[in-house]
């Protein structure tokens, strides 16, 4: 059985089906870990999301900030904004179905070898302590009281960790850290502004996975969510989201003792200055 990781999709649909076809993937024999963003910008998020649900069990998704905003779209906030293209799923006689999906799908993921989520980690949190606050994170946006969850969710605060934090407090962090982190500082207070390669940041930032300490150094993760910084293997991390959307690659990783990268190059789909 072959495991592939696989970088932001969003909406790209036939991007990643042709991808798929390049690694001769087969359901069954083989697995998909999606890193997240399945949906948004691209033109394809209706035919993605059906598609990765028709899949079962031979597709594990972690959620990234695109996929959880629209499950808050949908649930709690009721219209989309002006760059999202997520009409057609809001339109789609099987909405209701498929963000029932999507919300029960993971922040976090992992197998004895590898770690998955779409964004980043504190420093503070050890493997242990990311396990708790994704779990407790889905329990929230599953549980019966989800509404509330996601109209509390957007907000940059609070931007250090602590374990006394109110709960609705820690559960935004917890969201934050698993679906938009880029840098922080040497502390771990997060910023969430540079979007940027590492080089462009303010000189008080670095990248989450480089801060000295982590209490994660020992997690072999996979990432996406930073296509900026593109294809990259160091701090025992995989960054993966290569910039299909852009014009750039979507990748697969092929998950071994020795990871192999498998990538097609992309048409642009959108400008990315449209966005900064």
């Amino acid at each position: 059985m072959a495991i592939y990781a696989i970088g932001d999709i969003q909406g790209c649909y036939d991007e990643f089906r042709r991808l798929l076809d390049q690694i001769k993937f087969e359901p069954g024999p083989d697995q998909l870990w999606l890193a997240g963003d399945l949906v948004n910008r691209g033109p394809k998020s209706l035919e993605t999301l059906r598609f990765v649900k028709s899949l079962g069990e031979a597709a594990i998704t972690v959620l990234g900030n695109h996929d959880l905003h629209l499950i808050a779209t949908v649930v709690s906030l009721g219209k989309a904004g002006k760059k999202d293209t997520l009409a057609a799923v809001m339109r789609a006689e099987d909405c209701d179905e498929l963000i029932h999906w999507l919300r029960h799908q993971r922040l976090f993921h992992h197998n004895d070898d590898f770690c998955m989520l779409h964004a980043g980690l504190p420093p503070q949190w050890d493997f242990a302590t990311t396990l708790r606050m994704a779990r407790e994170t889905e329990q929230a946006m599953q549980g019966p009281d989800h509404e509330r969850f996601f109209r509390s969710m957007y907000g940059n605060k609070p931007v250090v960790w602590r374990e006394d934090l109110p709960k609705t407090e820690k559960l935004r962090f917890a969201i934050n850290c698993f679906s938009r982190l880029r840098y922080c500082t040497v502390d771990g207070v997060m910023d969430f502004g540079p979007k940027g390669a590492p080089g462009t940041q303010p000189d008080h930032l670095i990248p989450w996975f480089e801060v000295p300490g982590r209490k994660s150094i020992d997690m072999r993760i996979i990432f996406g969510h930073w296509s900026t910084l593109g294809y990259f293997d160091g701090y025992n991390c995989y960054s993966i989201d290569t910039g299909c959307l852009w014009g750039g690659q979507l990748t697969a990783l092929e998950l071994s003792a020795q990871p192999k990268r498998h990538s097609i190059d992309c048409a642009a789909v959108q400008n990315p200055k449209a966005f900064a």
